[in-house]
């Protein structure tokens, strides 16, 4: 393990955690004795995106992450409950034991999630995924929240 501050390679385990994403690991650099967090998580099989036009490609969390992030962005939610709902939408994903899964499933697994928190993030993300086209979609939208 080489450390982020200034790449030496041996580093001592101060705190060990298991949690359900894996084992978490905090540690202490030998030569700097700068601390930092790493991550081991298991190797899972390879997902696949089939995507709108029947393209496919391999599940990639950081795409999640990042459209929850402009959903909420400006909004009062944290960067951990950010990541916890990517999380749990790749465990949902890998829990249906499929090796592909439609694009347009993993847009509905999200807008549940959204819309249970909040709802102008929910509108934003719908209006994105669902490609509004004029202040039509976006009324309609609005009416079935209410």
């Amino acid at each position: 393990m080489k450390c982020p501050f200034c790449s030496h390679t041996k580093s001592s385990v101060t705190n060990k955690r298991i949690s359900p994403e894996g084992v978490r690991r905090r540690r202490e650099c030998l030569k700097c004795k700068k601390r930092f967090t790493t991550y081991e998580k298991i190797a899972e099989s390879d997902v696949y995106v089939i995507k709108k036009n029947n393209t496919r490609q391999k599940f990639d969390i950081q795409k999640i992450i990042r459209g929850l992030e402009r959903a909420f962005e400006k909004r009062q939610i944290s960067k951990e409950k950010i990541l916890q709902l990517a999380q749990d939408i790749e465990e949902q994903i890998r829990k249906r034991g499929k090796r592909e899964i439609k694009s347009s499933m993993i847009g509905e697994m999200i807008m549940k999630k959204i819309k249970k928190i909040d709802k102008v993030a929910y509108v934003r993300f719908a209006s994105v995924y669902r490609d509004f086209k004029d202040l039509e979609d976006f009324k309609q939208q609005l009416e079935e929240l209410e």
